[in-house]
């Protein structure tokens, strides 16, 4: 159910990739504020989060998770109200509102680890960001599409792909609420509470586990961190892709091929950083998101302004990185934080998250207009080598604790 749940909110996640801040350069009519939509959603994620974990830490995964889609509808339905009426004000409102369904599609990934054994938890969590992969390409290339269709209705072009997103996280929710039984969260906390003397065996046991992972707050913090600055570089980097492109000749439906090459290559991804995260540890992966960001950062502002195809390459890439910095990020958590206080804890986590990514578009479109494209991607390549010195810190001063 929760593969069918991501398959369903891919679509309406990659809406505001692809043509927000599109959207609000039209609207603005200016460049240097075409990063308030992404700060808006991601800022909205970050309320989202906080109310996602709790209700699900309260209630389970499947109420915070459909109420989450829910109000991601709805903001969607408010972003096409607002682009047919040239409202400004409500533009604003319902994208921060919309980036409730991004909270949600991102917090089922944990969900897709509640029930999983430590030792295959990255694949558990890699399966369930796979399943946004199908709707999250789609999304993009339907952008020509649903741009006819909204034309069709009287509504702006560029909100067409905020229709489908309406559609999109409405049947997400609906999944959810309706099939998600039993309740994963809930269901491990029963047979948590029912065997605990083979709990505590298994939390023996685990401290010599080869993956390699960490408890206590070094290893809290290091999972954190991964995923706040892998997130802050690939929202930065992405945002301002379709405007660079857009500068230099190229139409909204080239720009969808580009940022589909991204989306894939932040899920499609999923199941190999999975393996390896489970089979070489967290770590080696958190420093391979490092290092594939950079990459990613250095062939963006290089590649030829008219080259799809690197530009696509180098989009890829940063979805890559951004992958692998979710995947073990998520791992590391998951390891650390008990049952008791689990939902509740991550998503307080993805609220640092979601506000990396807001400081992340809102810098963007400001580096941009200061300087321009390729300042920007090189910079963010190189915050990404932050990384590199915090996994070695921590590998060097936290103990092996996995907690349960």
């Amino acid at each position: 159910m929760l593969v069918a749940a991501q398959v369903l909110s891919g679509a309406g996640l990659a809406a505001g990739i692809t043509v927000g801040a599109l959207l609000a350069q039209d609207m603005l009519g200016s460049t240097g504020l075409s990063g308030l939509p992404s700060a808006l959603f991601t800022i909205g994620s970050a309320a989202a989060a906080v109310f996602v974990g709790r209700l699900s830490q309260r209630w389970g995964r499947r109420a915070g998770l459909s109420l989450g889609y829910g109000a991601g509808a709805v903001g969607s339905l408010g972003v096409v109200a607002a682009a047919a009426l040239g409202n400004v004000s409500l533009l604003f409102f319902a994208l921060f509102v919309y980036g409730a369904g991004t909270a949600a599609n991102l917090q089922a990934r944990y969900a897709g680890a509640d029930l999983a054994p430590e030792q295959h938890r990255g694949r558990a969590v890699s399966t369930v960001l796979m399943a946004t992969t199908l709707g999250a390409v789609a999304g993009p290339n339907l952008a020509t599409i649903t741009g006819d269709l909204a034309d069709a209705l009287n509504i702006p072009q560029l909100a067409g792909p905020f229709l489908l997103a309406v559609v999109a996280y409405a049947a997400a929710g609906l999944v959810l609420w309706v099939m998600l039984r039993p309740d994963p969260l809930l269901t491990a906390r029963e047979f948590a509470s029912g065997t605990p003397q083979e709990t505590d065996s298994a939390d023996l046991s685990a401290q010599h586990h080869p993956s390699g992972v960490a408890g206590g707050s070094g290893r809290l913090v290091l999972g954190a961190s991964v995923m706040v600055l892998t997130q802050l570089v690939m929202v930065g980097i992405m945002t301002m892709t379709p405007i660079h492109m857009q500068h230099h000749g190229h139409g909204v439906g080239a720009a969808g091929v580009v940022i589909a090459v991204h989306v894939a290559g932040m899920y499609l991804p999923s199941p190999i950083s999975g393996l390896l995260a489970d089979r070489f540890g967290r770590l080696p992966v958190a420093t391979a998101a490092a290092v594939t960001l950079l990459a990613a950062g250095l062939l963006a502002a290089f590649a030829p302004p008219h080259s799809v195809v690197l530009l696509a390459l180098a989009l890829g890439l940063l979805g890559l990185g951004w992958n692998f910095g979710l995947v073990s990020g998520t791992a590391i958590i998951t390891d650390t934080v008990p049952l008791a206080t689990r939902a509740k804890t991550q998503g307080t986590v993805d609220v640092a998250i979601a506000l990396s990514g807001a400081g992340g578009g809102m810098a963007s479109g400001l580096v941009v207009a200061g300087s321009d494209y390729a300042t920007l991607t090189i910079l963010g390549g190189v915050l990404a080598l932050a990384i590199i010195p915090a996994v070695a810190y921590t590998a060097r001063t936290s103990p092996v604790v996995i907690a349960r």
